[in-house]
């Protein structure tokens, strides 16, 4: 939604303060000009991206678009499923939680966190990890260090998109020029007709080159920015759980360390101390007060 706003305001200022200076609409629409600038644009996307990264990236821009993020309330199903996972590694037998980790979709303990269970990618890692703390024979730095390198392996290629559309917005004002310079060419082409034909034939072509810095200032890179954040919090979960099971690993009872991931989330989504207790310590299979746990 705010992407939306953000370019129904730039196009309305655009178009409002032209029209107030005296200016005509009709000027603006050279779709010859976009055609090659555009053209030219979405050619070089193609060659520098993969199918893989150029399908990604429409992905990444429905979900800037609607902020598809990580909310408050799925950062506590997060730390309440940790919860579970930590105390049933303290208190159950290596083959009841190696059942679950095994099979997560058909685990009870899984099932009660749908929205974590979805995300597949997520299931897997924290899967991944439970499974290397069952073995224990992995000393905690080396599981940090492993985790530190996959996170930093997940967060290259979420932002993939992002670059690429960077790259695209850079390009943008050069191939303004281009489809100016083409335009000029045309126009001396042309010397011989009217004054207003040929004054006519140059405007034109300089829209390519207002348009060029327009789109890649006034929106590509904006929008390239709005994937990149919109892609960094997604990452955010996979933080939490390092944090979490690194903490676990060192020795912290599972409310200690359900703390150490709740800090790593930003100030305007993390919930308080209260909150996690009530949701995600509280509301939990099988759950038992705080003070029990401790």
């Amino acid at each position: 939604m705010g992407i939306m706003i953000g370019l129904v305001i730039a196009l309305a200022s655009l178009m409002g303060g032209f029209l107030a200076s005296g200016g005509h609409l009709a000027v603006i629409w050279q779709p010859f000009e976009y055609l090659i600038i555009f053209g030219i644009a979405l050619g070089t996307f193609i060659i520098a991206n993969p199918m893989k990264t150029i399908k990604d990236t429409g992905k990444g821009l429905i979900q800037a678009a609607t902020n598809a993020v990580p909310k408050q309330k799925d950062y506590l199903s997060l730390l309440g499923l940790l919860y579970s996972l930590m105390r049933e590694l303290k208190s159950r037998p290596r083959n009841e939680v190696e059942g679950h980790i095994d099979d997560p979709q058909n685990s009870e303990l899984f099932k009660h966190f749908p929205g974590i269970l979805k995300d597949k990618d997520i299931t897997q890692f924290i899967c991944d990890y439970v499974r290397l703390i069952i073995i224990g024979n992995a000393r905690s730095h080396e599981i940090e260090a492993l985790m530190e390198q996959e996170i930093n392996t997940i967060k290259k290629y979420k932002l993939k998109p992002a670059h690429a559309l960077s790259a695209v917005a850079e390009s943008l004002p050069a191939l303004g020029i281009v489809a100016a310079v083409l335009g000029i060419v045309h126009a001396m082409g042309a010397i011989d007709q009217s004054p207003t034909i040929l004054g006519e034939m140059i405007g034109a072509a300089l829209i390519g080159t207002f348009a060029g810095i327009f789109f890649s200032y006034g929106v590509l890179s904006p929008i390239s920015l709005a994937v990149k954040g919109t892609r960094e919090k997604q990452c955010q979960p996979y933080i939490i759980v390092k944090q979490t099971l690194i903490a676990f690993m060192n020795g912290a009872l599972p409310p200690i360390a359900l703390e150490h991931g709740r800090k790593t989330i930003s100030a305007g989504d993390r919930p308080t101390i209260d909150e996690v207790e009530a949701e995600s310590i509280a509301n939990v299979p099988g759950s038992v007060p705080l003070q029990q746990a401790a």
